[in-house]
């Protein structure tokens, strides 16, 4: 007996050395592709001036915004949506861990059988009822045979080879990249509505230019009315000067539909059914102390929530990979059952009716084999893909930040120089007035300056508003904290 229960051992172990052998290889974890080993650093830094993560309300001072931000986290659907996301990930995670712990079910069952008097059952209970070794109470119904069980059932798959193990760290990275989108999403949302907003005081801003120039405009056309009437103007220049102003008008008209669109766009953001969207009058300055800094790169880069959500992404998609292969192992479940069981209503509850049992299962994939290498190839090109997103964030967020912190210090230069322009287009106007008046001006270069004044304002608007865009997307960028 002993010589064939080791003989049958030695089989179960010949068996498992063949299906390890046929065990596919896993992919190492691949590293992404190292960043230029410098740090941003501008020529007023030192090394002590390093760069600390920023925060959302020490970056955006406006009472204005903030409270849209506010607003936006509490009634955007877009945001909600990914909460509940986040829940159902956090979901997953819970029920993989319980995978790892043996089930329990508690329960009854009854049940009925009529054997013919031609089977196996039916000539065994016939026989049973016949022997001496049995009481009265043990005899068997043959007419109607009953069956009654109460009790618990257990089962536990034992997880030799690590595949409930790397669900559950599949499960538990997913959880965490969703956090990490959730904070993507805030991020974003936060950028649009910062970019509304100051889209918003942009078109303000531009609507009191047109409204200053135009009243300045107006004494001009003044000039040129009191010129006429003395005879040192002809009705040409008048002419000139109604259609200039006309233009103006509709201009100020189309910026107020203008900022009737970006407001709705707001309120469609926060929730909100209309109104109007209070706001300050100020762009964002250039953020001097952090350009001011020395910024380690990858620091940066890898505290980004976008770079770390697919980092996760793809130490699930390895841990999914590696329970794809485990897979392939022999699967090992263990069992058991305890409770009352009993072929007699009557003595159903008695001590004796005790009745237990124990099992134990080894079940090797065979047929399935086939099955189980398409599912590990496909779990196998989802690492790749994975790794792939995870490459092309990093490329995307690198060249995004150094892009933005050499746009900003240009920007710093064009609006120097762009307000110096305006300034000097300021008194340009003053003497071209009074050389209007003395007759060494025609009225055509009190026209071409007045134009040029808008012109230059407009456009130093224009750069102070790329730059207000552009730091915005700098605390992104920056992998600014949102608490």
């Amino acid at each position: 007996m002993e010589r064939s229960n080791l003989r049958n051992i030695g089989y179960g172990m010949a068996v498992l050395s063949l299906v390890s052998c046929t065990v596919p290889k896993m992919t190492e974890l691949k590293k992404a592709q190292t960043l230029p080993d410098e740090v941003i650093k501008t020529e007023n830094t030192s090394d002590a001036d390093r760069f600390q993560q920023i925060n959302l309300k020490a970056y955006f001072t406006d009472p204005y915004l903030l409270d849209l931000f506010e607003k936006v986290v509490k009634a955007n659907p877009d945001f909600q949506i990914a909460q509940q996301r986040v829940e159902i990930a956090n979901s997953f995670l819970q029920r993989s861990k319980m995978d790892l712990l043996p089930s329990l079910e508690i329960g009854a069952s009854a049940s009925g059988d009529r054997y013919g008097k031609y089977t196996m059952e039916g000539v065994g209970n016939y026989d049973t009822n016949l022997s001496p070794n049995i009481t009265e109470d043990q005899k068997i119904n043959r007419d109607f045979t009953p069956n009654y069980w109460l009790g618990a059932r257990s089962s536990w798959e034992i997880d030799a080879w690590g595949r409930l193990k790397n669900k559950k760290l599949a499960a538990q990275k997913k959880y965490l990249a969703s956090t990490e989108g959730l904070l993507l999403l805030q991020v974003e949302l936060f950028t649009d509505i910062a970019n509304l907003y100051y889209q918003l005081v942009a078109l303000d801003n531009r609507l009191a230019i047109y409204q200053k120039n135009y009243n300045l405009q107006q004494r001009a056309f003044e000039i040129v009315l009191a010129q006429r009437e003395v005879g040192k103007a002809t009705e040409l220049a008048v002419q000139q000067f109604k259609a200039q102003n006309n233009n103006w008008l509709a201009e100020i008209e189309h910026i107020k539909v203008e900022i009737v669109t970006v407001e709705q766009a707001i309120t469609t953001l926060t929730g909100s059914y209309g109104g109007g969207v209070k706001r300050g009058n100020l762009l964002m300055p250039t953020n001097m102390d952090i350009l001011n800094t020395t910024i380690n790169v990858e620091s940066v880069i890898h505290s980004r929530p976008d770079v770390a959500a697919n980092y996760y992404v793809l130490e699930a998609s390895q841990a999914d990979a590696k329970a794809a292969r485990a897979a392939f192992y022999p699967k090992i479940d263990l069992g058991a059952s305890f409770g009352l069981n009993s072929f007699s209503a009557g003595n159903f509850f008695r001590p004796s009716s005790l009745a237990g049992q124990l099992l134990g299962g080894l079940m090797v994939p065979v047929f399935n084999k086939g099955q189980l290498k398409h599912d590990f190839k496909v779990a196998g090109k989802e690492q790749e893909i994975a790794f792939l997103n995870y490459q092309k964030s990093i490329t995307t967020a690198f060249n995004e930040l150094q892009s933005i912190l050499k746009q900003t210090k240009i920007y710093e230069r064009m609006l120097q120089l762009k307000s110096e322009e305006v300034g000097f287009l300021d008194r340009g106007v003053e003497v071209s007035n009074d050389l209007y008046l003395t007759g060494y001006a025609n009225y055509f270069e009190l026209i071409n300056s007045q134009k040029s004044k808008l012109t230059a304002e407009l456009d130093l608007l224009q750069f102070q508003h790329q730059n207000t865009r552009n730091n915005v997307l700098l605390f992104k960028a920056l992998g600014g904290k949102l608490d």
